[in-house]
């Protein structure tokens, strides 16, 4: 195992079983919960929710009601409103809109949701309940879907923005997608519309392309994101590019392919370039790497000109969803750290399948303060993940509650956990 530490760079790596690695916290402070899940010694989890279909992101109310964005319609319909029962428990009240997708967010009385193209909001009352779910404002309009990498996650600043993805329809711009040998596109056109972040106004209605700022580019897929109030900037979680090892073996063996590169955390401002399709971050090595399209070997360095990332991540864990913790409930040290919810791999062989879990990442002055760890596991159900269909839950949306408790979405089974903390 390594740590690497450099240029606030923090990553953790192990070239074995990633749940045994010492990133983990200490064994002996871990809990089983009446979930299934493991967690730090002190936290409980609870589902409060199951079987509700492909969820997705998820909003939770001043009242502790849960809205659930789901990645494809039930009974035709693709947001569900839960509602809290007298034992905890959350039971559907209601169900409308006739689109699937990821975004699932509330702001400023407003509860915002997207589709595979477009972002909707629907007007709350004083109770956060949709006033008239028949007829949302459509605020974002004709956003690039070639159908991979096309979930459209939203976030907000505190200055009347919204920022959303538009993922790359492609693995790593080549002149035919994933054939073993291609080269990449020179000035890779799918730029121009995908692989970055859009930033809109949160408020007007039918904007498009035109209308927003393309707020920063070079990156492949976020599909997890979040505003960091302490920091005042944006923060995003990239899912890196695919079969290092398929696509040129000549310079890749499958080890290797299975671990890198790595997942970042980026720190975003107006006008950064994180690098796509022209380099990766390698964990181990500690620098970015000159893509195998565009030259690189797995040793040429790449141009200096591109964004750093703020923490690093073994590869292919997907992470979904990025979380900065504003309660109260929690102890001191996750105030305003980062959970990251990762969704779980598919290509990381001959090494076993990986993620599954939802990590913890400490901030300071927002900034990352120390190593990451995993925070809540045993989702998957099993340590001998062969493929993600032997995952029985696989964590997607995170959403805090009134009360500082964590939620946790599953888009395998659709169960929904409640993450509570009592000091013994």
């Amino acid at each position: 195992m390594f740590l690497l530490l450099s240029a606030g760079v923090f990553c953790i790596f192990s070239f074995t079983n990633i749940s045994s690695s010492a990133h983990k916290i200490n064994p002996s402070a871990l809990t089983a919960d009446d979930a299934g899940l493991t967690l730090p010694a002190g936290f409980s989890a609870v589902k409060v929710a199951d079987n509700l279909g492909e969820a997705r992101h998820i909003a939770v109310t001043k009242g502790g009601d849960i809205y659930v964005k789901l990645d494809r319609k039930k009974d035709g319909k693709g947001i569900l409103f839960l509602q809290k029962s007298n034992d905890g428990k959350l039971e559907q009240k209601s169900a409308f809109g006739d689109y699937s997708g990821t975004a699932m967010r509330i702001k400023n009385g407003y509860l915002y949701a997207s589709s595979n193209t477009d972002v909707y909001r629907y007007k709350l009352n004083d109770k956060d309940e949709v006033t008239d779910p028949s007829n949302p404002e459509k605020i974002v309009s004709g956003l690039l879907d070639r159908g991979e990498h096309n979930s459209k996650s939203v976030t907000f600043d505190n200055a009347g923005n919204i920022y959303v993805n538009v993922g790359a329809y492609s693995n790593s711009c080549q002149e035919k997608d994933r054939v073993p040998g291609s080269m990449g596109i020179k000035g890779c056109p799918i730029l121009d519309s995908a692989g970055g972040i859009w930033q809109f106004k949160a408020d007007k209605a039918n904007q498009t392309y035109g209308d927003g700022v393309h707020y920063a580019t070079g990156l492949r897929n976020v599909v997890g994101l979040d505003w960091n109030n302490q920091d005042n900037a944006l923060f995003v979680m990239q899912h890196g590019r695919d079969q290092l090892h398929d696509l040129f073996p000549q310079y890749y063996d499958a080890k290797t392919s299975s671990i890198l590169p790595a997942e970042c955390m980026y720190e975003i401002h107006k006008g950064d370039n994180a690098g796509w399709p022209y380099i990766y971050y390698d964990q181990i090595q500690k620098k970015q790497i000159l893509m195998p399209e565009y030259g690189g070997n797995g040793k040429k360095s790449a141009d200096k000109k591109y964004l750093d990332p703020v923490m690093a991540f073994p590869g292919h864990l997907a992470p979904d969803d990025l979380l900065f913790y504003t309660g109260n409930q929690f102890p001191e040290k996750y105030k305003n750290g980062a959970f990251i919810a990762f969704h779980g791999s598919w290509n990381r062989s001959p090494e076993k399948q990986a993620g599954y879990f939802v990590v913890f990442v400490p901030f300071k002055d927002g900034k990352p303060s120390g190593k990451w760890e995993v925070f809540a596991d045993g989702f998957a159900g099993t340590k001998d993940i062969k493929s993600p269909r032997s995952a029985e839950h696989r964590p997607c949306g995170l959403a805090q509650g009134p009360d500082g408790s964590l939620y946790v979405s599953d888009d395998s089974k659709g169960t929904i956990y409640k993450i509570t903390y009592q000091k013994k």
